[in-house]
């Protein structure tokens, strides 16, 4: 069998813990403009679509989506980087992979992947990140990973994607590249994986 050549990374429930962040991110949102926080449900939405998809979620109405994508434009993602919570295997998996494989992130997030990376310093160790900015469709569209098959210039087979939800698996199905569900076991995948350290001897397990 083939080996990986690349590994990408979901950014939201794989490689940070986010819950609180975007928890508190999109109630302040709603707060601002006298609305309840969100349940669970929109929740769990909001944490597997873009934030453009999560505003038109929770503000149906044009005119009201409008203003609440120009209020979060200038009130920004930035005070709620530091809630996130960085995954305790990410760095060291990143330092074991950066030497072996080429990695990636591929997200449904927008303008706050870079601040992300840079805030938590771990931009290095990625040779790509593809956000929905830089695509015409976000997950569940495969184009996210489409689009670093074409980069790197390589085979579906070779591209092991991490992911925690159901439009991460309908992503990774959709470009038939192989699917790693982190700390998800409802979800159909090649593989499940509890930690980030499981991912070694998923990539050790392919001939190279």
């Amino acid at each position: 069998m083939k080996g990986f050549a690349a590994v990408a990374f979901d950014c939201d429930g794989v490689m940070f813990d986010t819950q609180k962040a975007n928890r508190a991110y999109y109630n302040d949102i709603l707060a601002f403009f006298g609305r309840p926080p969100m349940s669970d449900e929109q929740f769990r939405y909001a944490q597997m679509q873009t934030v453009d998809k999560s505003l038109e979620m929770l503000f149906p109405d044009k005119n009201d989506y409008a203003a609440a994508q120009k209020y979060r434009k200038v009130h920004g993602y930035g005070p709620y980087i530091r809630y996130m919570e960085m995954e305790p295997d990410l760095v060291a998996v990143l330092a074991y992979l950066r030497d072996r494989y080429s990695t990636a992130v591929a997200t449904n997030r927008t303008d706050t992947m870079g601040r992300v990376l840079e805030a938590h310093d771990i931009r290095a160790y990625f040779d790509k990140v593809v956000t929905a900015l830089d695509v015409k469709n976000p997950k569940p569209a495969p184009d996210v990973l489409l689009c670093l098959l074409e980069y790197f210039g390589i085979s579906s087979s070779e591209l092991l994607y991490i992911g925690d939800s159901k439009v991460d698996e309908a992503a990774a199905a959709a470009a038939g590249v192989p699917f790693a569900a982190y700390d998800n076991p409802a979800l159909d995948a090649d593989y499940h994986i509890r930690r980030l350290s499981e991912i070694k001897t998923i990539v050790n397990g392919r001939v190279r």
